[in-house]
């Protein structure tokens, strides 16, 4: 005599609880949004980190006065700051990943880092 085993409706309900996670489980480790970069600022009283998409004005008080950094329009850029020179300043628009500027003689530094969802390849990555 032959035994058979009658399926349960608890079973079918794990069999498909258990398909669904494992799909979940790839989809989320697979597939990444298109644009994950964020901006990183850096003085002397500490770190913040914002997404490039986002709009804000960000004053960052240094040793010879506050630096103004602007993010707008997925771009970063240092809109004012007290030093001679404004190298810092004339730097422009940063958008893409590992672009930074920094101000030295106020210790301040802005870098875009993370995936800006480009494959461009520049003269630094040769």
């Amino acid at each position: 005599m032959k035994q058979t085993f009658p399926v349960r409706i608890l079973d079918v309900i794990i069999i498909f609880l258990a398909i669904f996670l494992t799909g979940f489980s790839v989809f989320s480790a697979y597939i990444k949004p298109e644009k994950t970069s964020q901006v990183l600022i850096r003085g002397t009283n500490g770190e913040w980190i914002y997404p490039l998409d986002s709009e804000e004005t960000v004053t960052v008080p240094g040793p010879i006065g506050d630096t103004v950094i602007r993010i707008q329009d997925g771009q970063a850029w240092v809109e004012s700051s007290p030093c001679a020179n404004q190298t810092c300043v004339r730097a422009g628009h940063l958008s893409k990943q590992g672009l930074w500027t920094a101000c030295l003689p106020n210790n301040v530094f802005l870098m875009i880092e993370g995936s800006d969802g480009s494959n461009d390849v520049d003269g630094s990555a040769w």
